[in-house]
């Protein structure tokens, strides 16, 4: 099992989320499984069988939820320091060949969405930043090939 390391925000969110998902979406869907059982032949009633894989998407979710709250570490946030990359620091780079200047937030997997800047710590442009410093390159190896990035600038 794979250890989360999370805030206590990101950790709260993940409860909630788990929370409306067994005492709301749970019984909703069984009462569709229900209401379509009531009309008959369950061998040709199509909105059985979505209910029915509705439930097992469901229940899949609820599982990988419970499997991450229950691994989740917390991250005491005023005891990082800036003076490298690490977990839940602001990281300012840039792509020494392209000179793209991009920002990311280096979060745990499940805090990860790149539309937000938050990049997980498992991603390879992550790993290699992890314990660099302000001024140090990093060359990260990804689909395309390698690429190198400076670190310009890292915050909270």
């Amino acid at each position: 099992m794979a250890v989360n390391y999370m805030t206590a925000i990101g950790y709260k969110k993940l409860v909630e989320e788990l929370n409306e998902l067994e005492s709301v979406q749970r019984p909703a869907i069984s009462k569709l499984i229900a209401e379509a059982r009531d009309k008959g032949d369950l061998s040709e009633n199509a909105e059985y069988d979505a209910a029915k894989e509705a439930q097992g998407m469901l229940e899949m979710k609820i599982s990988l939820l419970k499997e991450t709250v229950a691994t989740a570490r917390m991250i005491d946030e005023s005891k990082i320091n800036t003076n490298e990359v690490q977990i839940l620091t602001r990281v300012k780079i840039k792509n020494t060949s392209s000179g793209q200047i991009m920002t990311y937030m280096i979060v745990s997997e499940s805090e990860a969405n790149l539309k937000e800047g938050k990049l997980s710590v498992t991603t390879p442009i992550a790993k290699g930043l992890l314990g660099k410093k302000i001024g140090e390159k990093a060359s990260v190896t990804v689909p395309s090939g390698v690429m190198e990035f400076e670190v310009i600038e890292i915050s909270l």
